[in-house]
Formats: C-alpha cells, structure tokens, sequence
C-alpha cells in the first residue's frame, strides 16, 4: 500500500460536492500517486506523496482569472481557489522533502537517498578505482615478542626482509635525501634516479609488512631547488602499487628563517622562486580505509580527534636538533599526532628511517610496540637512549 503524508486545514467557506470535484480534478494532474481530500471532524485532510508546487500555484491563478469574470464573491471557482490556498499554505510549512524531477517529494525521500548494495556500487563506480584489484591478503600475523620494541642498526631494505608479511600496523617515517648514496661522484640525474630507486624498494617491503587495514604515513617536502616534487613522486608510487590515499596533511611549521634570502627573478615573473613554510604528510591504507580495532584501545580525545582531523597542523620545527646531533627531525608532537590519530594502543609502529629514534621514542610513551630501523649506529645509539631503560 502507498504511503502518503498528510495536513489537515480547515476553510471559513462552504465546501460542496462541486467544489471538491473541481479541486480533485486539478489534484488529479499531480505526479501519481495522486493526492486526494477527505473530509474530517473538524475540517479537511489532504494527502499527498509526490507535488508539483508550481502546478498547484498556475490553477490557483487560473482560478483567480475565473473569479473575476464571474461576477459572483462566492463563485465556484473562489472557493476552489481557496481549499488550493489551504493546501499550499500548509505544504509550504514543510521544509523536509526531496527533489525528483522537479517535482517535491515528501515521502521516503530519505529512502531514495539511500545507497543500496553501497559496496557493490562503490566498486562498480570505482572509489579509489587505482586500488581495485590490489591482490593484497586479508590475513594479518603477530610480530613475535623477539621482534618487537627494538632499535635495529641496518639497511632497512634487508632488514625489513626479516619481518614477516602483514605484520606491522603503522608505518610512519621522513625519508633522508642521502641514504647510502654518493652524491659528489654522481650527476644529479642518475642520483636521484638511483635514489627513488631505492627508496621505492625499500617502500615495497613496507607495504608487504603492513597489515591489511594498516597505514603508512610518510613526511616529505618537494626538493625546491631541484623542482622535484618529491610528494607527488611518492604519492604516484603509492597508488601504482594500490594503496588506497586517505588524505595529506600540511604540517605548518610557521618557519620563516632566511625568508628574503632567495627571490629568484626579483619582480619579474621570469623566474619567481616560490617559498614554503611547510612540509607534506602523505597518507595511505592498505586494502582498505578501515582498520580495524578496539575502540577501547583508542587513546586520542574528542578535543584532539576534532582538532587533528582538520588536515592543515601548525607545529614549530623540533629546536633541539643539536643536541641529538641529526640535521633534519620532526618534531615529537608530530609523531604524537600520527600515531594517536592512525593507531591504538599495543599496535606496532615500524620507522623504517628512524634516524635518532623520534617515532620509536613517541610509540614506546603512548604504549605502542615498536621498531626502529637506521644504517647509522651513531643514530642507532641515540635512538637507544631516549628510551625507557625497562625494556632493555
């Protein structure tokens, strides 16, 4: 049986049988299923599914045009005019309906809106269309106890071999501009070649070690000098390989040391050099956008979730640099955000650079498991030593 809504009115007229067979002749040009009048106690109830208003609104004129060459006050056509009135001016109280072709819909409008088989039609629509098909299994494994919480001193590329597939839960890393590479005794094009080369090896161990549901966050910048946009290079590289993007934050460092040192052409559009006061954090999931997870287990608080998930974050540039001896931190808070935001409690973070060992240091405060993989082992010993002592 259809359903209709309805409104009840009531007119300071007489309304006869005449009178409702011509305003039910009008009704009966609405959209079907057509609206209807029935008589109630205390006046008339109206109900209706689909209208076109501005049908109702051109016979009520047409109405009026009737009336005036009736001669009569209380002509037929006025009072016809009049219950059309009632209607519209209750009709018109209704602010919730949908649209469909035009024509106002008050009935399971909602419902329409509604995706049926979401799943299916997102594929068939193809969300994320360049991860379709990605082939990655569904069936994460448990780091043993021998593998965790540790500062590994290595190549991460042949480290990482040694973790086993869908391990790992958070990956988050700034990749150096240098590792292992000669830059004095190449030329630049076959430096940063090689250099994405392997940076891009070592990412294909990252994504086989992260479990289905597990995200990979990575800080980078564009090499300005270069005009490489090293952010967008990494980014391609991740949607070749099906990752999913969920997003990309700026991290605002507010940084405006040697802010008129560079100009480029000097008040010429010739050659401006463009300046930047913020670095990139590029965002992927593994297979898909969920991860999965005991709510209870999530420590990030409805202040700092709100705050977070606005994607622009405005955190200073980490000041104590020289006394770590490393040239290019992020911050701790930085990685305090990451990792609240992206993980719960007890998942293993994995910093596949950890240079002096910021993430494994902020993972190991926030009761994450953790490993810290760098080649340096000046880096390695720091790292070492911004942690508790008790689980070593």
């Amino acid at each position: 049986m259809m359903n209709y809504k309805s409104v009840h009115f009531t007119v300071d007229f007489d309304v006869d049988e005449k009178v409702l067979a011509n305003v039910s002749n009008l009704l009966s040009k609405q959209p079907e299923p057509h609206p209807y009048i029935e008589p109630n106690a205390s006046g008339y109830s109206f109900y209706f599914h689909t209208l076109d208003v501005k049908l109702l609104q051109r016979q009520s004129e047409a109405l009026s045009k009737q009336d005036l060459f009736s001669g009569n006050g209380e002509s037929e056509a006025k009072r016809a005019n009049g219950v059309l009135h009632a209607i519209l001016n209750e009709v018109n109280k209704i602010g919730s309906y949908g649209i469909k072709s035009g024509k106002r819909q008050y009935v399971d409008f909602n419902a329409e809106r509604k995706v049926r088989n979401r799943k299916g039609k997102e594929k068939n629509r193809s969300q994320y269309y360049y991860a379709q098909e990605n082939g990655f299994s569904e069936s994460n494994n448990v780091l043993s106890s021998e593998l965790v919480n540790r500062i590994i001193c290595g190549d991460s590329f042949e480290v990482l071999k040694t973790l086993p597939n869908n391990s790992v839960d958070l990956i988050f890393t700034s990749p150096p501009y240098n590792f292992g590479l000669e830059y004095d005794s190449q030329t630049d094009t076959y430096f940063w070649e090689r250099y994405f080369e392997e940076l891009f090896a070592i990412f294909d161990e990252c994504i086989r070690v992260l479990k289905y549901g597990g995200r990979i966050v990575v800080n980078i910048q564009p090499l300005f000098s270069d005009y490489i946009p090293s952010h967008h290079l990494v980014s391609n590289y991740f949607m070749k390989k099906k990752m999913i993007w969920k997003g990309e934050i700026l991290w605002e460092k507010n940084n405006y040391n040697c802010k008129y040192t560079a100009w480029g052409s000097w008040k010429s559009p010739s050659n401006p050099y463009l300046k930047y006061t913020w670095e990139f954090l590029e965002i992927f999931a593994k297979g898909t956008i969920k991860k999965e997870g005991n709510s209870e287990n999530a420590d990030i608080t409805a202040d700092e979730f709100k705050k977070w998930v606005v994607a622009k974050w405005s955190i200073a540039p980490e000041r104590n640099m020289k006394e770590f001896g490393h040239p290019a931190m992020f911050p701790e808070e930085l990685a305090s955000r990451v990792i609240k935001l992206f993980s719960f409690v007890g998942d293993v973070v994995l910093d596949p650079f950890n240079g002096v060992g910021t993430t494994t240091a902020v993972a190991q405060k926030l009761g994450r498991k953790f490993i810290g993989i760098d080649i340096s082992q000046e880096y390695c010993v720091i790292a070492e030593k911004r942690l508790r002592p008790s689980l070593f």
